[in-house]
């Protein structure tokens, strides 16, 4: 029989990588089965506490704790549907307006680009239409994509609370399963994984959550001090944007600035706009997201881009939210592991080397043993002569 850990280098890294191809594939082809459940793993994680408490303090039957907790979730979720569907509605009614100082703006972009580029009305007019042309032959599809997109939404919303539900049911069950499957040797560095990746998904939805909250209420009111319309709806939608790392502040700014730039005709209202959310976000980026979503477990930048960027094309805007929780639980195995140590050091954003160090012995003292189990060269009497 073949050991694995004799292989050559080459050989165990082709087969690493073909075990990383074909997990993108699972995920690629099983996202609406895997979706659903990786969300329903992360919120049972976090109504955990919430059963337990109903548990003890009111000595709820588990299986209606869990039926509590279930629909306390649902309940946040439905408040935050309706508020945004309600805001959009807002939006939605002021539309005419709205058309009325784009063209106004539109009229000055079109007089500044004849001035400059000499490029005329006219001709501006044909580049636009054969720009846009292509649009209204796909109308059909987009509401169509608009469509599968919501009935979509509800499907795993349904599939989320019911798969919550199950698995804070079982969890017992599913520990027991989870000590099962290894070894008894094992059995301690398993508890540890489960502990610690449960502390860590807990800390960093419900860090998540509350600064999410404190960027919110910050940026509605400054958009509310500097009188910019739907101020309540642009601030909650420009924190929750800001949830995707590096990438979400940019977005919000985007979005607040062309809307602003639609309902104002004051330039310096978008000049304070930026001001302020530049403002939110370095307050968010030093002294917010350390303290309040900060965990044991740090994850580098680089890690952290390349894990947004591979979860958001794999599986789309789902892959973006799962992104980090995610690397944090495989960082937590990856360092109890001895084989996997050095994927969980690449992974790893530690502000001391101390890690590295430990794990740069360890390597070296395998490597001088080694050396000195090697058999020694027989001398014989005639290489001697």
């Amino acid at each position: 029989m073949i050991n694995f850990k004799e292989l050559p280098f080459y050989i165990k890294f082709t087969c690493k990588l073909l075990m990383l191809l074909l997990l993108c594939v699972i995920l690629i082809y099983g996202k609406n089965i895997i979706v659903p459940l990786v969300f329903s793993i992360l919120l049972s994680i976090l109504l955990l506490p919430v059963t337990n408490f109903l548990e003890q303090k009111f000595k709820f039957p588990r299986t209606l704790a869990n039926f509590a907790s279930v629909i306390f979730a649902l309940a946040i979720i439905a408040t935050l549907v309706y508020f945004f569907s309600h805001q959009i509605a807002r939006f939605l009614n002021d539309i005419p307006s709205i058309k009325e100082h784009l063209e106004k703006h539109y009229a000055t972009l079109q007089h500044w680009i004849e001035q400059k580029f000499n490029v005329s009305m006219n001709d501006q007019k044909v580049m636009l239409e054969s720009a846009t042309g292509s649009v209204k032959e796909t109308g059909t599809v987009v509401i169509g994509q608009t469509f599968f997109t919501i009935t979509q939404t509800f499907f795993y919303i349904i599939m989320v609370s019911i798969y919550t539900l199950l698995i804070l049911l079982y969890r017992h069950m599913i520990k027991r399963f989870l000590f099962a499957i290894f070894t008894e040797t094992n059995g301690p560095k398993v508890g540890e994984v489960l502990d610690e990746s449960k502390g860590i998904v807990q800390k960093y939805m419900l860090g998540l959550i509350t600064e999410m909250g404190i960027v919110a209420i910050l940026n509605s009111t400054a958009l509310l001090l500097l009188g910019v319309k739907y101020a309540i709806f642009l601030g909650v939608f420009s924190a929750v944007l800001n949830i995707i790392p590096y990438v979400g502040i940019l977005l919000g700014v985007v979005f607040t600035v062309l809307v602003t730039l639609t309902t104002s005709t004051h330039l310096s209202d978008i000049a304070w706009v930026i001001v302020c959310f530049e403002v939110i976000h370095f307050t968010d980026a030093n002294f917010l997201m350390p303290r309040i979503v900060g965990s044991k477990v740090k994850i580098n930048a680089l890690i952290t881009i390349l894990g947004v960027v591979i979860g958001g094309t794999l599986i789309g805007l789902s892959g973006i939210f799962l992104a980090l929780p995610t690397i944090a639980i495989l960082k937590i195995i990856f360092d109890r592991i001895d084989e996997l140590k050095p994927w969980g050091m690449l992974l790893g954003d530690e502000s001391s080397a101390s890690t590295e160090k430990i794990l740069y012995k360890k390597i070296t003292r395998i490597k001088l043993s080694r050396k000195k189990n090697k058999p020694k060269p027989v001398v014989t009497n005639k290489s001697v002569e």
